[in-house]
């Protein structure tokens, strides 16, 4: 027999992992599950600004993150071509510092996190099917390891579970205020380039953007129009770096460094919200 939860979270990642965690520490039974295993790497420009990082000093966690060897951030600089706004960003609860750590470094230090709580963590779990009784979800059925299905029943599922959110195709929500996909972009990690502080650029037909992160490596990041993203697939690296050569400051630097890592896409970004919850679900972060 299943045993029955207060809580199944869906997504073990920066919103689950926390959601879990939380619920966790106020006394409730919770199961996570998320079909990767953890550390792991996702699509994701991953910067936490300081109301982010106030949030994780908070849980006892920023800490843990300073000590992973994740730079602080605590200058802002928007680049406009014409002129240039910089300062720091405003303390947030006495936090005045950001960071822009790798998924693998952030997203497993959530889910040990949510597991020291109390919450069972299932990784590599796959979810096959919402379980709807009455017109209300009651539970998860997915397949874990082992690869026998599982059936698990919960007072509440919470899907969080990304912008592909497999709860909430099944429950479709109503959405609103809907907009179209206009700008994707290309990011990659180059070593070399030595980026400090939280940097956003306007180029030609083109944003950008330089954030220090793990392993004294720069995340750099390059979105444009649908069109011109669209032309360029063929020759990712050339439309990037032409991008880039657009504003020379920056130029400069990356042309002087090394790429470490290959090109990562973020596409479809539609824009929209969504009813929140219903009949025993609920939705957060990107699910949301």
């Amino acid at each position: 027999m299943s045993q029955e939860y207060d809580v199944i979270v869906i997504g073990a990642r920066c919103a689950g992992a926390p959601t879990a965690m939380l619920l966790a520490r106020k006394g409730y039974r919770v199961l996570m599950v998320d079909r990767a295993t953890f550390p792991s790497d996702t699509v994701s420009t991953h910067f936490v600004h300081p109301p982010g990082v106030a949030a994780l000093e908070r849980w006892g966690l920023r800490e843990q993150l300073g000590a992973s060897g994740c730079p602080p951030v605590r200058r802002y600089s928007f680049d406009f071509g014409f002129f240039t706004i910089q300062g720091s960003p405003r303390a947030i609860d006495g936090i005045d510092e950001a960071y822009c750590p790798r998924r693998t470094v952030l997203d497993a230090m959530l889910v040990g996190a949510a597991a020291e709580a109390g919450a069972e963590v299932r990784e590599a779990f796959s979810v096959d099917d919402v379980v709807v009784e009455d017109e209300t979800v009651v539970g998860i059925r997915g397949k874990g390891d082992g690869r026998a299905t599982a059936t698990e029943r919960a007072r509440v599922v919470i899907g969080a579970d990304g912008r592909n959110s497999f709860l909430a195709r099944a429950v479709q929500p109503a959405q609103y205020n809907e907009k179209p996909p206009i700008t994707p972009a290309f990011y990659t990690y180059f070593s070399g380039v030595g980026s400090s502080g939280f940097e956003v650029y306007v180029g030609e037909r083109s944003g950008m953007a330089a954030f220090p992160t793990h392993d004294d490596l720069t995340l750099l990041i390059v979105g444009m129009p649908t069109e011109d993203f669209d032309a360029g697939r063929n020759d990712v690296e050339g439309l990037f770096l032409r991008r880039i050569d657009t504003v020379p400051a920056l130029a400069e630097r990356v042309h002087s460094g090394t790429r470490e890592d290959r090109f990562h896409a973020g596409t479809n970004l539609a824009g929209y919200f969504r009813k929140p919850y219903g009949p025993g679900w609920a939705l957060v972060g990107d699910a949301g």
